[in-house]
């Protein structure tokens, strides 16, 4: 029992490690891609600053990078991940394909998050003469920040699974230790405990997600 805890407690922790930092990166990558998908955007569809071609060209990179499949991205980018950290396998290195194919995902989030704030305050920003940055950091952001919330909260989640898909490649985690304990040894409890670790920890943060989302919609 003791080492069943030890091995569910170091591949939790692992776990967090990668979502955590991955979604930090992704956020890094996505926010920006996001932000200029929106400004780049139509007028009627809250384009601050409508760049047709641009938007259709960065759309269409980020339709592309969301079809691929975890697992193939994952492999295609073994050798980039051996560039950065050193190594293609284990927690440091699963970050790195983690973020890449969640900063779409974010991307379109942000992009839908910020499509959805009230035409008329960013009419009435631009009546008082705020400029397209201004309008993006003081009304924009500030406006979508619920929708931010529950976007971010989402993209954790689906991190959570990626994590776990990872680990049939060597990625670390819960999925690694439900794969390589659990499945290949022959203990259904290592594959049960995991996959109970994995749905607590996604129902804990949905409900910190939500609680976060509600008090902002409260407070405006």
């Amino acid at each position: 029992m003791s080492d069943l805890l030890r091995l569910v407690g170091a591949a939790t922790v692992e776990t967090i490690i990668m979502v955590l930092a991955s979604t930090m990166f992704s956020l890094t990558l996505g926010l920006p891609i996001g932000v200029l998908l929106c400004a780049t955007g139509p007028e009627e569809q809250g384009g601050i600053i409508p760049k047709p071609v641009l938007n259709n060209v960065l759309g269409r990179i980020v339709n592309v990078l969301r079809s691929f499949p975890f697992i193939i991205l994952m492999i295609l980018l073994f050798p980039l991940s051996r560039i950065i950290v050193g190594t293609s396998i284990g927690t440091v290195a699963t970050i790195v394909p983690l973020s890449i194919a969640a900063a779409p995902f974010v991307a379109r989030i942000i992009e839908s998050a910020l499509k959805e704030v009230d035409p008329g305050v960013v009419q009435a920003a631009r009546a008082m003469g705020s400029t397209p940055m201004q309008i993006i950091i003081k009304v924009l952001i500030p406006e979508a920040m619920p929708a931010l919330v529950s976007g971010i909260t989402l993209t954790i989640i689906n991190l959570i699974g990626y994590s776990a898909m990872a680990g049939a490649i060597g990625g670390g985690g819960l999925g690694d230790l439900a794969i390589r304990y659990g499945y290949q040894r022959f203990r259904p409890d290592v594959m049960l405990v995991s996959v109970i670790v994995i749905l607590v920890l996604v129902e804990c943060i949905q409900l910190v997600g939500n609680r976060l989302s509600a008090r902002m919609m409260a407070r405006r």
